[in-house]
């Protein structure tokens, strides 16, 4: 806290603005010197698929069921297996992303 000639009210609302200037994560590292993130932050953005870790057999139980409707749907001409493969194929892709992105350690 600071030291100085002020009144005892002044000086209890300078220390509360300084306490709350030390909490301050961004003004810390700035003031610090460390450059503040530029992007924002994805996990808060997205929420819970942003931090999603899936297992191989997850990903590979994925690409079964993708290959299986995209058979099906070529076979029959079903509409009911193209958009079921329309709607697993992108969870298939992130998915597998995602486990590579962890197998390759990024």
């Amino acid at each position: 806290m600071s030291i100085g000639r002020l009144p005892v009210h002044e000086q209890h609302i300078l220390d509360e603005i300084e306490r709350s200037l030390r909490r301050d994560r961004r003004l810390d590292r700035l003031l610090r010197g460390q450059p503040a993130r530029r992007r924002p932050d994805v996990k808060r953005l997205l929420g819970r698929p942003a931090t999603c870790r899936p297992r191989g057999r997850t990903v590979a139980l994925l690409v079964a069921v993708s290959v299986a409707l995209v058979v099906t749907g070529i076979v029959t001409s079903a509409p009911w297996a193209l958009w079921t493969f329309a709607a697993v194929w992108p969870v298939t892709l992130f998915a597998t992303f995602r486990l590579l992105c962890r197998w390759s350690g990024s």
